[in-house]
């Protein structure tokens, strides 16, 4: 720490160095998270000081999370669904396990089921939760093998992942088939939607993966990813809406009594500017931003594949992937690898048209030396 404080103009400065050093999101093909929108930076400038760990403080602040469990209850065709807003899928994904535990407290080694495309926060969660993982196999599309997942159940099962959304190829695993095999079998079943909870209600044929499927007990989703928001912003909706009162513990000295929440201290800023972004675009809105995203990843798609790049895959999602060697991808463009060695780019809002056009152009350049 320094002896002497820093003036303003120094201070200020330095932190505008070390913020040119970051890279410029022209550039940026490979993140889920994009720039926010404005109203979400106005609402979340409003709420700075808020701290939804200590709700009496500031009701005003929880009521509007309260008010973004609802929107995405309804989104999520359960209207009275709860939830809280976690820092992110990996929040939420931890506490959807810590769940399944609880509830399933008597079985000695408890394991769980997910694809084997599911994010790495499920290996955080399993180790911390002292839960043996069984990853399920994909199928040639990139989505879960529904009937190799039941087939890894047995006595010591506690729960069943499904990604609607997956991190590498954009794709939506077959939730509907695994609904029923959870209602089978009687198993917690969590959808980690954190990328496509904000994508696919949108689109025209949106394929089922909420709480219209009878098995479905939690659901993950991201607003900071798709919906816009400041970081960090997350929601972990149950349709139940008091499941999360199994995680509850005490805490005499707050203005609640007990909390259910992973994390002590929790922004209000990011929920506020969440909120801020659904009530702003509406339904409409977001249709047209998702419409937009898919146009471009469509684009991205032909032009990739006009060059020689072969798709990986046929995305559900605003994911493109593509057979490509790494230093085929000129510098400053960032983009990223799966573990099939795949390029995977992402079209957020912010990769528009012009930004897809001009990465074409350079890929197109940078293969002609």
């Amino acid at each position: 720490m320094l002896n002497k404080g820093q003036s303003e103009e120094e201070l200020f400065a330095f932190l505008a160095q070390k913020k040119s050093e970051d890279l410029d999101h022209d550039f940026i093909l490979s993140s889920m998270c994009t720039i926010p929108h404005s109203v979400a930076v106005r609402a979340h400038c409003m709420f700075m000081e808020t701290n939804l760990g200590d709700p009496g403080l500031f009701p005003g602040t929880f009521s509007l999370e309260q008010l973004l469990v609802r929107r995405f209850g309804s989104l999520f065709h359960c209207e009275t669904a709860g939830g809280y807003a976690t820092s992110g899928g990996t929040e939420s994904n931890i506490q959807a396990l810590r769940l399944a535990r609880v509830q399933n407290c008597g079985i000695r080694e408890p394991n769980v089921i997910v694809p084997e495309s599911a994010h790495f926060s499920f290996k955080k969660a399993c180790d911390m939760l002292s839960l043996e993982i069984r990853p399920a196999p994909l199928g040639r599309d990139f989505r879960m093998d529904a009937d190799a997942a039941a087939g890894l159940i047995d006595k010591n099962t506690i729960g069943l992942i499904g990604i609607a959304g997956t991190t590498e190829y954009g794709m939506v695993d077959p939730i509907a088939g695994l609904a029923k095999i959870a209602v089978q079998h009687d198993l917690f079943f969590h959808v980690d939607a954190a990328f496509g909870g904000m994508v696919i209600p949108f689109l025209d044929r949106p394929a089922p993966f909420d709480f219209s499927l009878a098995g479905v007990t939690t659901i993950a989703v991201d607003p900071h990813k798709m919906g816009m928001s400041t970081i960090p912003c997350g929601c972990l909706i149950t349709r139940d809406p008091h499941l999360l009162d199994s995680l509850n513990i005490d805490t005499p000295y707050l203005t609640v009594k007990q909390e259910y929440t992973l994390a002590g201290t929790r922004p209000g800023a990011p929920v506020a500017g969440a909120l801020a972004v659904l009530d702003y675009l509406g339904t409409e809105g977001m249709k047209a931003v998702v419409a937009g995203c898919m146009k471009n990843t469509e684009r991205l798609i032909a032009g990739m594949e006009t060059l020689g790049y072969a798709r990986a895959a046929t995305p559900d999602l605003n994911v493109a992937t593509f057979s490509c060697e790494k230093d085929a991808v000129p510098v400053p463009w960032r983009v990223s690898w799966t573990r099939q060695n795949h390029l995977r780019a992402v079209c957020m809002p912010h990769v528009h048209a012009g930004r897809v056009e001009a990465f074409l152009l350079a890929m197109q350049e940078h293969k002609k030396r």
